[in-house]
């Protein structure tokens, strides 16, 4: 069965098919061709997969995401971003990122990251004379810091499969977020410094910080209510993603008046679709992963694993290859789902902290947002930018390896996503 799952699983995705439907029908096919086991398992499972009260938090942070973005917040993030850094050369792309970092803890999802950024940031840098490409590329790859910094949808699923704390994940994902962030800025300094990309002709101003900041200071104020909740202890990660919804409609409707009731349909049918998509992928992975687990498959990749090496430096390196090229072929929550069973055993009887370990898994995943063929990252700054796939992937590349440095940092130097869930958890 093992065999047949893999067999189809390659046949299905070299045809290009969707990867929830790559995962049920592989699922499908390992099921009925290799097994006596009644197929009804595979709706079973899939039931089980998506009848959990925290993946209730994914739809929700979906619609505060969407309405934070359609109620105004991009360009008052992007307006404190601007005044912060855009005075420095390569301002504007530096304070790409940092606007992305802003966003990151609202919406949770890389892509709605890219969109709700990138609309506004990619035509104002072209306007400034930096090149369309780098423009893309670094929207392209900021954008995955949505998923790092909380809240996060992976974060959630990540939580769910392993038994770890969400409240714990987000505490820790607040570290590496800066790490990568910081990252990413660097390069978009050195990369501006050599092509001549310069910055904001007015200098730093702190009156005009002041002002950027007041006019988003309820949108800064969001993520303080959230974790603030749920650190202390007033609300779930659930219910602090209702809280979310309330908050982010408030906002829109009656504090900045950017959005009205006529544009709420839109906005959740919009959440709907991106909701659904990540439920079947949840369901469908997660027969998927216990098809694996069943025919011991976790087993099989730790012995042999062991077996060349019991080096916890030498085995965290070895995952994080694997997962850079799972990160190119396999969208983010259907690789938790499948490879958390797989790996986190491994590694915890290492010693390694497995919310620890569930980060280092985010943020690997997350470059593989950037990365082609799947990177959807690419595909939606691509789109905002009016490029073809094969424009940015050169341009792309620097920040990847930006990105790579910073995620290694991550993995070697605990204490960056270990100090906070240590000084405020224990």
């Amino acid at each position: 069965m093992g065999s047949l799952l893999a067999i189809s699983f390659l046949i299905f995705a070299v045809l290009g098919v969707p990867i929830a439907i790559v995962l049920g029908m592989s699922s499908l096919t390992a099921i009925y061709f290799g097994s006596t086991i009644p197929m009804s398992i595979i709706p079973q499972r899939m039931f089980t997969a998506a009848d959990s009260f925290p993946l209730l938090a994914i739809p929700l942070f979906m619609i505060a995401g969407s309405l934070m973005d359609s109620g105004g917040i991009s360009k008052r993030l992007i307006n404190v971003a601007k005044t912060l850094v855009g005075s420095f050369t390569g301002g504007l792309a530096m304070a790409a990122v940092l606007t992305c970092m802003f966003f990151a803890a609202i919406s949770g999802s890389g892509p709605a990251t890219v969109a709700a950024i990138g609309g506004i940031m990619i035509p104002a840098m072209v306007h400034e004379g930096y090149d369309k490409a780098f423009a893309a590329s670094v929207m392209a790859v900021a954008g995955a810091i949505g998923i790092i910094i909380p809240p996060s949808i992976p974060m959630v699923t990540y939580g769910v499969m392993s038994g770890v704390s969400i409240g714990g994940l987000f505490t820790g994902g607040f570290g590496p977020g800066l790490t990568v962030g910081l990252a990413l800025m660097i390069t978009c300094y050195v990369i501006s410094k050599k092509r001549g990309f310069g910055g904001a002709k007015v200098p730093f101003s702190f009156s005009a910080f002041a002002k950027a900041f007041i006019g988003s200071f309820w949108a800064l104020l969001m993520p303080v209510i959230i974790l603030g909740g749920i650190y202390g202890g007033i609300f779930t990660p659930t219910e602090a993603a209702a809280v979310a919804v309330v908050y982010g409609l408030i906002i829109g409707l009656f504090v900045y008046r950017e959005l009205s009731f006529k544009d709420l349909p839109k906005v959740l049918v919009s959440s709907s679709r991106t909701t659904a998509m990540i439920m079947l992928i949840i369901a469908t992975a997660q027969v998927f992963g216990w098809i694996m687990t069943s025919e011991r498959v976790p087993d099989a990749v730790a012995k042999s694993i062991l077996g060349i090496t019991d080096s916890r430096f030498a085995i965290l390196l070895v995952i994080n290859l694997m997962l850079l090229v799972v990160g190119c072929f396999m969208e983010t929550n259907a690789a938790l789902i499948i490879l958390t069973p797989i790996f986190l055993p491994l590694v915890t009887s290492l010693g390694v902290d497995p919310l620890f370990f569930g980060i280092i898994m985010i943020v690997n995943l997350a470059v593989g947002m950037s990365t082609p063929p799947l990177g959807v990252n690419l595909y939606v700054a691509c789109g905002i930018a009016d490029l073809k796939l094969e424009q940015i992937s050169r341009a792309v590349m620097p920040l990847l390896v930006a990105n790579i440095v910073a995620l290694f940092l991550i993995t070697y130097i605990e204490p960056i996503t270990m100090f906070l869930p240590n000084l405020l958890l224990k």
